[in-house]
């Protein structure tokens, strides 16, 4: 064998892992470890950086990731070769594309985890049959388009494993980039998403199934017969462990228990298995991602083991290994190769091709399914984004040389290209019609005529955290008249984001709101479903749990949507401040309070703010248990009476005393000057006369109710109003509007918590000491401008995107 030396091609020397230091002479570029760090560093600053600025957008993480691979690599800043021998010299390419593999080994497992087998067995025939076509016909097409390259610019390709390769590119449809697509755009309880979801899902094992026939035939200038054997061998892997993978994974799962932390050695040895199967496959001739993929698609998705799984891995992968891959794949997409006429129309040509097939196929099945027109249209236009997959599959043809340098640059613009226009199609054709109306929706208030119409509550909670005081609270609210004086919906807001567990909380969702977990079988498995269950069963009160899933930034929106399709009078929603052990409020997460500002501005009803110092204590009080003395602050205006009306229903609870505290101006004396800026004097004369009218009536009602005391305090000044505030001992609740309109109480210390109000603001500071719980209420006011603190919350926030607000 020839040498090296003797063949006149030397090799460059291998790297050294770390340097001696730049005080000893030497250059931490030429040394693997700090070069590394430096691509690591280069590619997660870049790739956020265009996240960033393609979020006004909708786009999926995914686009700004491969679109900053693409700027690192020869089409762009690879341009310059003292930048390529700096940062990406080929010794180190090496390095990058092992660390990038095992990146993908790992991204892939979790996607298959991301895939709810169940689901798919449940298919219906229809959505089977949606899928099929989003398969059949871009395969077809993909392989006849495969004719029209090869004639031009794919010339000695290798012909079986070209037409596969091609096909298995078109009829792609990228699951976890249509599920984030989805999310972003709210459609993933609706038919279209619903249905989209799991035709995507058998579009994925179908698409694998293909890309591993692919690979198989892609063997160089070897015999037809090693391809067999190569396919053989994969299909032996997959039943072994069909066999051996589930009873093993199932036995584990049944041994981690909701709540308690998950071993550290269950742990290892899966993310071994994942790296042994991962070797199997590569041995084989499959690529080492099937091996991982199969595992995660076998591994049960539905308890805390896979949630805990999920939870140590996805953010190492995600956010350091993974966009490795996508700067290992722009490194190979020269955008420049793509010269000519000829190359941009065979592009055009791509792309059309690509989406003909899938949109067409998809579309016209979907109408012979009797799928609505549009939604037809756009689950077309859903089963053609792309994605991370497409990007899998194209690097493993190019590695494989079945893909050259133009055809790879021209599928990879097409790949883009086909995902970043998906959500503006999608919003262009699709407007989903919204269930009720203004018209259906009568009582948008606490306060109303009829005092024994049904109350109905939409009760937001983070976490297990809100859960013990959010009950008391309900318990507080429901009375003693008739069972179904009270209606209450408890949804449970989360996040969706990047994150691979964000798509294990979409299989949970089904179409009302009700997770999969509410089911009676599955009831013990979420203590959150649990404790509402059984609340429901011991109390008079109709309670359903639900779930929201959408991001920080839009989660609002399925906030007051559902408030008005459920025809809620009020939205009761957690402070972004916590108590901690001392007593003082700390904040749990800024983005809390971005939401509540937002549910404040656009709410089809009242809205209070609970902030939770405890109430009834860490657990749920029985009824008769229950002894809480709540203080109303009354100052004057619609939202005063709404906390009023608020605390007269709570009043209806026999372990309820009701302090009701009415703040009165004193008249200035003679000669004595007193500024008062309330607005306009007509307005301020109409709210002073419905604040006595409601007062009458209120006290008219409660004139025989031993339970309720009514207290009228005179005051001149904001220092007096406080020191009366703070008279009240044994207080368990505060009842205080957002908006009082008196100017004693509008003097009090501007609070940093605008949408608290002052007085509410005054309750909550640390300035105020109290073991009470405060309730400020907003009432719905049709008539006039929905409040905004957006200058005033601007002061108090970090800089971050303000969504659609």
């Amino acid at each position: 064998m020839a040498s090296n030396a003797t063949s006149g091609h030397a090799c460059p020397a291998p790297m050294k892992a770390t340097s001696n230091g730049v005080f000893q002479g030497d250059d931490p570029l030429d040394f693997a470890l700090p070069l590394a760090i430096l691509q690591i560093c280069l590619v997660l600053v870049v790739s956020r950086g265009l996240a960033y600025l393609l979020k006004p957008l909708r786009q999926p993480r995914v686009i700004a990731e491969i679109i900053g691979g693409i700027l690192l690599g020869p089409s762009a800043l690879g341009r310059n070769e003292s930048y390529m021998k700096a940062v990406f010299p080929p010794r180190s390419l090496t390095v990058l594309d092992t660390l990038a593999n095992i990146g993908l080994i790992f991204f892939l497992f979790l996607a298959g985890l991301e895939l709810d087998l169940k689901s798919v067995r449940q298919s219906g025939k229809r959505v089977i049959a949606i899928a099929m076509a989003g398969i059949n016909l871009p395969f077809a097409i993909g392989i006849g388009s495969s004719f029209v390259l090869k004639q031009s610019i794919a010339k000695g390709s290798d012909n079986a494993a070209f037409l596969v390769f091609m096909g298995v590119a078109l009829s792609i449809t990228a699951f976890p980039v249509l599920a984030r697509i989805l999310a972003e755009l709210k459609l993933l309880t609706t038919n279209v998403g619903r249905t989209a979801m799991s035709a995507a899902a058998i579009n994925d094992i179908a698409a694998w199934i293909l890309l591993a026939l692919a690979v198989a035939l892609s063997g160089h200038e070897r015999s037809p017969l090693v391809s067999l054997w190569v396919f053989l061998a994969g299909c032996g892997f997959v039943i072994c462990a069909i066999i051996i993978v589930p009873p093993i994974f199932k036995w584990v799962s049944q041994r981690c228990h909701e709540g308690e932390p998950v071993e550290e050695i269950y742990i290892c040895c899966t993310l071994a298995a994942v790296l042994a199967a991962g070797l199997v496959t590569d041995a084989i001739g499959i690529h080492a991602m099937f091996g991982a993929f199969v595992v995660g698609i076998l591994l049960p998705n539905d308890g805390p083991f896979a949630s805990a799984l999920v939870e140590k891995v996805e953010d190492l992968v995600s956010g350091l290994f993974l966009p490795l891959f996508f700067v290992s794949s722009g490194l190979k997409t020269n955008v420049a190769t793509i010269k000519g006429l000829q190359s941009w129309g065979l592009l055009a040509f791509v792309i059309f091709t690509a989406s003909f097939g899938k949109i067409l196929g998809t579309f016209v099945v979907s109408l012979l399914c009797k799928v609505p027109l549009n939604e037809a249209l756009v689950l077309g236009f859903l089963m053609n984004c792309k994605g991370l997959v497409e990007l899998i599959v194209l690097n493993i043809g190019k590695d494989r040389k079945v893909l050259n340098d133009q055809t790879f640059a021209i599928m990879v613009l097409m790949a883009v290209f086909t995902t970043f226009v998906t959500t503006p199609l999608v919003m262009a054709v699709y407007k989903p019609a919204r269930k009720g109306g203004i018209a259906d929706y009568k009582h948008r208030t606490i306060g109303r005529k009829n005092a024994n119409s049904q109350l109905r509550i939409l009760a937001c909670f983070h976490g297990a955290r809100n859960i013990p005081s959010m009950i008391n609270l309900i318990e507080a609210s429901r009375g003693i008249q008739k069972r179904d004086d009270l209606c209450v919906y408890a949804m449970h807001l989360k996040e969706f984001s990047e994150r691979s567990s964000s798509i294990l909380m979409v299989h949970k969702a089904r179409r009302n709101g009700l997770p999969f977990w509410n089911k009676a079988s599955h009831s013990h498995s979420n203590h959150v479903i649990v404790a509402f269950e059984a609340y429901r069963q011991l109390s008079q009160v109709s309670i359903r749990p639900m779930t929201a899933i959408s991001s920080m930034n839009n989660i609002h929106e399925d906030i007051c949507a559902t408030a008005e399709r459920k025809e809620a009078a009020v939205i009761i929603l957690p402070f972004h401040k916590h108590q901690s052990l001392d007593g003082s409020l700390n904040i749990t997460r800024n983005d809390f309070r971005w939401v509540n500002k937002r549910v404040l501005e656009h709410a089809p009803c009242s809205v209070g703010i609970f902030v939770d110092r405890g109430l009834g204590g860490t657990s749920h009080v029985s009824a008769s248990n229950v002894s809480y003395r709540v203080t109303v602050l009354f100052f004057g205006g619609g939202d005063d009476r709404e906390a009023l009306a608020y605390g007269g229903r709570m009043a209806e609870h026999p372990g309820i005393r009701l302090l009701v505290i009415r703040f009165v101006v004193e008249p200035p004396k003679e000669g004595e000057i007193l500024r008062v800026d309330v607005g306009d004097s007509s307005s301020s004369t109409k709210l002073i006369s419905q604040d006595e009218e409601f007062l009458d009536e209120f006290k008219v009602k409660t004139a025989n109710d031993d339970s309720i005391n009514y207290e009228e305090r005179i005051v001149k000044n904001a220092a007096e109003t406080v020191a009366i505030i703070r008279e009240v001992n044994g207080s368990s609740l505060f009842l205080v509007g957002s908006r009082p309109v008196s100017e004693v109480a509008c003097a009090l210390k501007s609070s940093e918590c605008p949408e608290l109000g002052p007085v509410g603001g005054l309750l909550a500071s640390q300035d105020y000491p109290t073991t009470a719980s405060v309730l400020v209420l907003q009432q719905y006011n049709n008539d006039g401008a929905p409040i905004n603190f957006t200058p005033e919350l601007e002061e108090h926030l970090p800089d971050q995107d303000s969504g659609s607000v």
